[in-house]
């Protein structure tokens, strides 16, 4: 997210709904309780190894290990059966 002298602009509000949606799709992919906190956020990796763009989804629930899920695509690219793949194996 950019944070300027005027607040955020449309691309940040459009990244939030982005994250919001896809929080949903973890909590429902993963039948996760409300007490559990999911944080979504995309990186730009500068290693020329990295793909450039990625979403990384780190699941904490309380008491429990966070688990950490990464995606070589960007938040916008983000389709629900990327996510899914992404999530494979943990899902309940």
């Amino acid at each position: 997210m950019r944070f300027g002298l005027f607040g955020k602009d449309k691309r940040d509000a459009a990244e939030a709904d982005a994250a919001a949606q896809v929080k949903r799709q973890v909590r429902e992919l993963l039948a996760l309780p409300e007490n559990a906190v999911i944080a979504v956020n995309e990186i730009l990796c500068a290693d020329p190894a990295c793909p450039g763009t990625e979403t990384v989804i780190l699941v904490m629930k309380p008491g429990e290990k966070t688990r950490a899920f990464k995606v070589q695509m960007g938040l916008a690219e983000l389709t629900p059966q990327a996510l899914a793949q992404a999530l494979s194996g943990q899902v309940a």
